[in-house]
């Protein structure tokens, strides 16, 4: 089966591993982002057998997004497979966050998934069903103190994966929720960080492994909604 898979929100790291591995996979591949350059030259370079496609796309215009996947459709068909990725950072507390920056967090990981997912799924109960898969943190299931903007729209994000799971299931949408337990390595952390033992770092490649199982589980008796990667004994963040 070739299957169409989006990812919204494409740049260094995860998100370009993924692109790679559905790819190797033999999927068409829509990549998402703002960076025409780089999405443009990731699309040309990814293995076959699969397809790339580079959509350049403002996550927090919902009418672009609604082109985008039009877009999609015109190239490679209904799509299949939506990875929601994309992420916009928010690193400050209470007090010394402006409403634009605590909105901005929110237009990407929450409305900017939602439009998302509403043009995914109406794709799927289309055709056979299909797959979205959101890309959480840890700050999904327990804040960190001092980033409120991202920890709300992160536990936003997961509270929408739960209820379109729990509207779609039964109707052929799997979807899941990836707990990122962690600091990803890849597109030059270890660089920023060179005290730390490279083995702290999460490996971007063997995460999209992780990602592609979610995709082509057979059984939906055993389709897990939530999924947490971590560094086995080498994070600290969820204890």
């Amino acid at each position: 089966m070739t299957r169409t898979a989006v990812v919204a929100g494409v740049g260094p790291g995860l998100g370009a591993s993924l692109a790679q591995k559905f790819a190797a996979e033999g999927c068409r591949v829509a990549l998402f982002a703002r960076s025409t350059d780089y999405i443009e030259d990731l699309a040309d370079d990814l293995p076959d057998p699969g397809e790339g496609l580079a959509v350049t796309v403002d996550l927090t215009d919902v009418e672009a997004i609604r082109e985008a996947f039009e877009t999609v459709r015109e190239e490679f068909g209904p799509v299949d497979v939506l990875v929601n990725h994309a992420s916009a950072a928010s690193w400050t507390g209470l007090m010394d966050s402006s409403v634009e920056e605590f909105e901005r967090a929110w237009d990407v990981n929450g409305r900017g998934a939602f439009v998302c997912s509403q043009e995914a799924v109406g794709d799927m109960l289309d055709d056979e069903g299909g797959t979205v898969i959101f890309t959480g943190a840890t700050s999904a299931v327990r804040s960190r103190g001092g980033a409120i903007g991202f920890t709300a729209a992160k536990f936003a994000a997961r509270g929408m994966a739960m209820d379109i799971a729990q509207e779609y299931g039964r109707e052929g949408v799997h979807v899941a929720h990836v707990v990122i337990d962690g600091q990803i390595g890849g597109s030059g952390a270890e660089e920023r960080a060179p005290e730390r033992d490279p083995e702290t770092f999460l490996d971007p490649d063997r995460m999209a492994e992780t990602y592609w199982h979610l995709v082509t589980q057979d059984d939906p008796s055993t389709q897990p909604f939530e999924v947490h990667i971590t560094n086995g004994p080498q994070t600290t963040e969820f204890l």
